[in-house]
């Protein structure tokens, strides 16, 4: 995956540039040497140079000789060639290994970090995404596949903070609880341990 990776970042840093794209929509137009580039886009010709140079590494624009002229133009072929190595060929299960490594509980940990002291929620979070992490923390405290009356539910929930009831509503309105007939259960999903 690493030959794939490094492509695939130079692939996009190279073209995460607006002088490169302009570069390039000009050179797709017409043929251009380095100065014509310079004023065109009103940039100093040894930054055109420099801009020129990542762009043949990356294999799309191709220069030519006329004399004393160093002449630019899009490789058409190239940049085909180019976005068919590194988009046709990336998988879609390939997309989820460009994140390897991240940890993604560490923004849910510090959300709780913020929230959460102990076992205690110490005040609820006004933001959506992030009382959502609380909600999660808490509704991670009720066993699966396990039934609570109400006022178990009203209990347990009250250990954690003082307004059960909110809470209690919340759970169910985001469907990290079910209830019928006075009887409560967690429903199932796939999350982190962040209870400890």
């Amino acid at each position: 995956m690493q030959p794939e990776m490094d492509t695939l970042l130079q692939f996009f840093k190279t073209l995460a540039n607006e002088n490169r794209l302009k570069m390039l929509g000009i050179l797709a137009e017409r043929e251009c040497g380095v100065e014509e580039l310079a004023t065109l886009l009103d940039l100093k010709a040894p930054t055109v140079s420099h801009h020129l140079g990542r762009l043949r590494e990356l294999g799309v624009v191709t220069m030519r000789v006329e004399g004393n002229d160093h002449l630019f133009r899009m490789d058409v072929d190239g940049l085909r060639d180019l976005s068919r190595r590194v988009l046709s060929s990336l998988k879609l299960e390939q997309v989820g290994a460009l994140a390897d490594g991240v940890a993604y509980d560490t923004w849910e940990r510090k959300v709780l970090d913020v929230f959460v002291e102990g076992d205690e929620i110490k005040a609820l979070p006004a933001g959506y995404k992030k009382r959502l992490v609380v909600l999660r923390w808490l509704a991670n405290h009720f066993e699966p596949g396990r039934r609570y009356s109400e006022s178990e539910l009203d209990a347990l929930i009250e250990r954690h903070h003082p307004d059960y009831c909110s809470l209690r509503r919340e759970l169910i309105e985001e469907h990290m609880m079910a209830r019928e007939s006075g009887v409560y259960w967690r429903l199932p999903w796939q999350m982190p341990d962040l209870t400890t």
